[in-house]
């Protein structure tokens, strides 16, 4: 069995980001070399997240308004978590969205459903934060 990782970086300028990283973990699945396995994507920081839906604009604008109705940034003094940094709303942001996904791999392609993709959620952006592509298969 094969077994392959990298780990992808991001430094998102906005506090909050949706970004399609479905061609990055493509990428990686052609550099494994595995045609038949499984491919775990991760979000390695606790206020980011890895996500399966539709690349629509729409409802990228949805994701936004609800989560910010389920755990609004301010004020931030409603939180307990917030101290040294403002962020809590983004850990409850990304206990929500998901912290990873497993894609199965068929013939050397990402087993995805029709409109599915794969997303990396930034929901305390201004810093460096990494994904990691875990590839496991023969």
């Amino acid at each position: 069995m094969k077994s392959f990782r990298k780990e992808l970086w991001f430094n998102v300028p906005t506090r909050r980001a949706f970004i399609n990283i479905t061609g990055q973990v493509d990428e990686c699945l052609r550099e494994s070399g595995v045609r038949q396995g499984l491919a775990l994507v991760n979000a390695m920081h606790i206020t980011a997240s890895v996500f399966i839906n539709d690349d629509e604009s729409g409802l990228h604008h949805d994701y936004e308004v609800w989560l910010e109705k389920l755990a609004p940034h301010e004020p931030v003094s409603q939180y307990r978590h917030n101290g040294y940094e403002d962020n809590a709303d983004a850990h409850l942001k990304r206990q929500v969205m998901g912290r990873e996904v497993v894609v199965a791999i068929t013939d050397g392609k990402l087993d995805f459903g029709t409109w599915e993709q794969i997303f990396y959620g930034e929901f305390d952006g201004g810093r460096k934060k990494r994904v990691l592509v875990k590839i496991i298969g023969e």
